[in-house]
């Protein structure tokens, strides 16, 4: 594991423990010696977690559609910025640059992120971990939910199981580190729990 996506809120959320998680996130990738990949944003906690890692002497890396360039929400003192021509492209650039992913606190396009490549996994795309980073209980619900997904079976638990889930960026990094992905994709063995 060489790299590492942050996906995350564009504003800093009510707490301020959010913003604290995602400089401790930044740190902790930059000083594990990692480079960061996230959305190219300077604002929110897309710019902290980014401030943080560079602070540290990080690698980061941005991508960033142009329409949100021109709005002048762009970092410009990232190691490199990939300006690209619409949210797919973005995505997927990301998901090439990554070899795993953290969503830290954030809205809807937050959970499309990450759903969207724990999905890919799922499907057998790629063997890279996923992980929510549950500050204060943020993804409380949301993990309550995912475990009625299962329980409902419409969720495999080995493939709920892909979803790691740690309160400090420190114990998400030790789950990544072990992390060992399916043997075969969802819709191999069916009768697989």
């Amino acid at each position: 594991m060489k790299t590492i996506c942050v996906f995350c809120g564009s504003s800093y959320g009510t707490r301020d423990n959010y913003a604290e998680a995602a400089r401790t996130t930044g740190r902790a990738i930059a000083e594990n010696g990692y480079a960061l990949v996230y959305g190219g944003a300077r604002v929110g906690l897309m710019g902290t977690v980014a401030d943080a890692a560079l602070e540290a002497g990080g690698k980061v890396i941005g991508v960033l559609p142009r329409a949100l360039q021109e709005k002048e929400i762009g970092h410009e003192g990232l190691t490199e910025l990939h300006l690209v021509g619409s949210m797919h492209e973005r995505k997927a650039m990301m998901a090439d640059l990554s070899d795993a992913f953290i969503a830290l606190p954030g809205g809807v396009g937050t959970l499309e992120e990450i759903f969207e490549v724990w999905t890919w996994g799922q499907l057998g795309y790629h063997q890279k971990p996923c992980g929510f980073l549950n500050i204060d209980g943020y993804y409380d619900h949301l993990i309550r939910f995912l475990d009625h997904q299962t329980e409902e079976g419409f969720t495999k638990k080995v493939m709920r199981d892909m979803a790691q889930i740690a309160d400090t960026p420190e114990g998400m990094l030790d789950l990544f580190n072990a992390y060992e992905p399916p043997s075969a994709p969802k819709w191999i063995k069916r009768d697989e729990t």
